[in-house]
């Protein structure tokens, strides 16, 4: 019987776009649940949002929208980004959702008849971007928010309260005696220390707000973000209802892990441990906190341009090379720093020079020298076969020690060691010169031999870290799919290799400072410039194959994330809107364009633009000083412009 793996992000908060912070941990577990599934697991991949709150409800006041329609939104983007980025979930599991409220709700009420929730007032400074309270104690300078430095309000509302302080010794034993419960083991003891200073009872209602799941016995409150979140990660099983089977099957099956940020550390680690002692539910889950993504100046701020969207990433320069950055630059138990230059020199060092070149040498020497075919082992060998063989062995043990423990980056710097190690075994053995001569045929055949089957190991284990380079190496070197599998990493399964007429670049060497100059200006949302060249005429075809419409714009928002740009949907006669991201801010306000009627390119290939889809554009004149759209009085949505 297959083992299981149920694996979770946090359920993250629909605030606003998702930048690599939130990306790292997606795909992180997206690494974990593939490799499980190469072992052979029987796993479960649940990611979501948290929809509920004071702050989700005064974002949508703001937009003049109600609640549900901002989360709407906000999940729909989320989804199509996870799409994209091909990541492997089975659940998307949405706190609004009927299947998650009731369970909270009988979850809530079997508390609250037990004793371990009860009611009573709460007074204190409120954040309400974190939605926390802290004692003035807590306080920074001016009553500010010790988390996010904002400034927080003094609120006294009436309270039900978990009695964490009735579970604190029994936690702290647990912990105490399951060292590999919270990893790394710095968060394990910062956590350690938090409960041997005293834990206080927890509020877990509100009343000032009602965007939340009502409390059945009194609906005047709202479960609180603790009950409510925490509780995902077995209401999505079905825990609780008449179809339990996931619940039965995953929570009490083999292994279940909590992939967390840091900044979470305590409410998974506190909070929810004790949330399941008092439900009687059996802990079965490891806890993991990574750290953060950082700018080379601290934080990430958008204000400052260093936030950096998976979109922006995607669009230049690929999935692979995103997925390969996040994973290998943020080292186990710390923080990584993005900068545009760490990011393109891991593509040029890492991916291009040293795997994709190695690749592409021994397809064009297997060609060359042996016309695209290697039939197997030979006897002739050289002094540096065994090396290479013991290297791929210990490599596969050391890669897979790794990725069990979670140390993802760690895993990776062993694959590139074998890679290293490969690229030196062809300056040892000279395949060019072997080549040279006919008795040396047999050792040539088996230096080649021994490329191809040390980049099959290689491809092997990189499949959860690169799924479109692995794929395109087994393609290249024709292995076929029975070989690609973990259960065959032993040196000597290749057999009858044919690999492909020309090998094709993995990844193609960036200009770097070019590259560098380009993204960095594009994360401070720079426009680039070009040249106009009077020469390049635009002949009569050319300007046929542009597709002008007339459209009516239905509405108009401000980016996001950057000052320059509107959100537009316009309605150009295909049944729905189209969304246009254009850099008018400066000239027009949202409101002065809803209801105009303008001309729009409709058959331009889509682009993200800071995070926001655009699927075409506006026709605007423009002068040093002015910027003005383009605008029709008679024609209606869908007429052709010619």
């Amino acid at each position: 019987m297959e083992k299981t793996y149920y694996i979770t992000t946090p359920i993250y908060y629909p605030s606003g776009n998702l930048h690599i912070g939130n990306t790292y941990t997606t795909v992180f577990c997206d690494a974990l649940r593939r490799y499980k599934d190469m072992r052979g697991y029987d796993t479960y991949y649940l990611t979501g949002m948290d929809e509920h709150g004071k702050k989700i409800e005064t974002v949508a006041n703001e937009r003049n929208m109600h609640p549900i329609k901002h989360v709407d939104e906000i999940a729909a983007a989320t989804k199509a980004l996870w799409d994209r980025m091909n990541i492997s979930y089975d659940d998307f599991i949405r706190t609004t959702e009927k299947r998650h409220k009731t369970v909270v709700q009988k979850i809530f009420e079997q508390l609250l008849d037990q004793g371990d929730i009860y009611l009573g007032e709460y007074e204190g400074y409120y954040c309400m971007h974190c939605e926390a309270f802290f004692t003035e104690s807590q306080l920074g300078e001016d009553n500010t928010c010790p988390d996010c430095e904002r400034e927080t309000s003094k609120l006294q509302e009436e309270s039900y309260f978990l009695r964490l302080s009735k579970y604190q010794k029994k936690l702290l034993s647990f912990i105490e005696e399951n060292p590999d419960f919270i990893t790394p083991e710095s968060r394990r003891n910062e956590v350690l220390n938090f409960i041997r200073q005293g834990l206080n009872d927890l509020s877990v209602s509100r009343t000032t707000f009602d965007w939340g799941i009502k409390i059945v016995s009194n609906p005047k409150h709202v479960v609180y973000v603790w009950i409510d979140a925490l509780s995902n990660y077995i209401s999505a099983l079905g825990y609780g209802t008449d179809n339990d089977e996931l619940y039965q099957k995953y929570w009490h099956g083999d292994e279940v892990v909590h992939v967390v940020g840091k900044d979470i550390l305590r409410f998974h680690a506190i909070y929810w441990p004790i949330m399941l002692m008092a439900l009687d539910i059996p802990i079965t889950f490891k806890l993991h906190a990574h750290g953060f993504y950082t700018a080379k100046e601290g934080k990430m701020s958008k204000s400052k341009g260093s936030v950096v969207y998976p979109d922006t990433l995607i669009d230049r320069y690929g999935l692979d090379e995103l997925r390969y950055f996040l994973l290998r630059e943020l080292p186990y138990g710390g923080d990584g720093i993005f900068t545009p230059q760490s990011f393109v020199e891991r593509i040029n060092y890492d991916l291009a020079n040293d795997f994709g070149n190695l690749l592409n040498r021994t397809v064009s020497m297997i060609n060359k020298y042996l016309n695209g075919k290697v039939t197997s082992y030979s006897e002739a060998s050289t002094d540096y076969d065994e090396d290479l063989e013991t290297m791929c062995k210990e490599t596969v043990k050391t890669y897979s020690e790794n990725m069990e423990s979670f140390k993802v980056s760690e895993a990776i710097k062993a694959v590139w060691a074998l890679i290293s190690r490969t690229n030196k075994y062809i300056d040892e053995t000279e395949p060019w010169i072997l080549g040279k001569d006919e008795n040396k045929k047999d050792e040539l055949e088996n230096v080649l031999y021994h490329l191809a089957e040390s980049l099959r190991h290689i491809g092997i284990l990189l499949q959860p870290i690169l799924l479109d380079a692995s794929q395109s190496l087994f393609k290249q070197l024709g292995v076929s799919k029975s070989l690609r599998r973990y259960d065959t990493l032993s040196f000597g399964e290749l057999r009858e290799i044919e690999v492909a007429r020309k090998p094709s670049p993995l990844f193609p060497r960036l200009d770097q400072e070019e590259e560098i100059e380009k993204l960095t200006k594009h994360l401070r949302g720079e426009e680039e410039t070009q040249e106009e060249n009077e020469e390049n005429l635009a002949t009569f075809e050319d300007f046929t194959k542009l597709d002008l419409r007339v459209g009516k714009i239905t509405d108009c928002k401000p980016h996001s994330n950057a000052d320059k740009l509107l959100v537009i949907q316009v309605d150009i006669g295909e049944g729905k809107d189209r969304q246009i991201v254009a850099g008018v801010a400066k000239h027009y306000t949202p409101e002065s364009l809803i209801g105009k009627k303008v001309v729009v390119v409709a058959n331009l290939e889509p682009v993200s633009l800071r995070g926001e889809k655009s699927e075409g554009m506006l026709l605007a004149a423009s002068n040093d000083d002015t910027l003005e759209v383009l605008t029709l009085e008679k024609a209606n949505p869908g007429d052709s412009v010619s």
